[in-house]
């Protein structure tokens, strides 16, 4: 394996632990919805959670506007991006990917999880912002560093659509 390889391969590993613990933590210490056993107020619980997980989107897309505003870069056309507005353009993009995955992950497991564990929904919306702002801080220091942040939105989603599946199919 490379240096890089082993760079990406540490922080990956390292991002899907982070994510599983926080997660367990997060879950254990939010509350049970009231009238979780219902399934119009698990969904609407669900879509709640859904405005906190698209912060990190919002916050990307504002980065890049403000920084085309003021520079060169104005003129999305004219190819005059500098280094960290491409970074952020890029964060952007794939937090929008990792966002639509996410909102079908968990509105799925809402409609799907017994009633005693839907605070998981809600631990999983705070994983997702805290793990794609580290992805956005690790991405600026070194693009390699971005594994950590990546890989834990990414294998959560993975757990919620599997989960989700799962429980449906059961």
């Amino acid at each position: 394996m490379t240096r890089d390889q082993k760079i990406v391969a540490t922080g990956a590993a390292s991002g899907v632990a982070a994510m599983a613990v926080l997660l367990w933590l997060l879950s254990t210490w939010l509350p049970t919805p009231p009238g979780a056993d219902a399934l119009d107020r698990r969904i609407a619980y669900a879509l709640r959670w859904q405005a906190l997980a698209a912060l990190p989107l919002f916050l990307m897309v504002v980065a890049v506007g403000n920084a085309r505003f003021a520079s060169d870069a104005i003129d999305p056309t004219a190819g005059a991006e500098d280094r960290a507005m491409i970074i952020n353009g890029r964060v952007a993009d794939n937090t929008l990917q990792q966002f639509a995955l996410f909102v079908a992950g968990s509105l799925a497991l809402a409609a799907s999880i017994p009633p005693d564990y839907l605070q998981v929904i809600g631990a999983a919306a705070i994983v997702f912002v805290i793990m794609r702002l580290l992805f956005w801080i690790g991405y600026r220091i070194d693009p390699l560093y971005r594994a950590f942040g990546f890989s834990s939105t990414a294998y959560m989603n993975l757990g919620l659509l599997a989960a989700a599946l799962w429980l449906a199919a059961v």
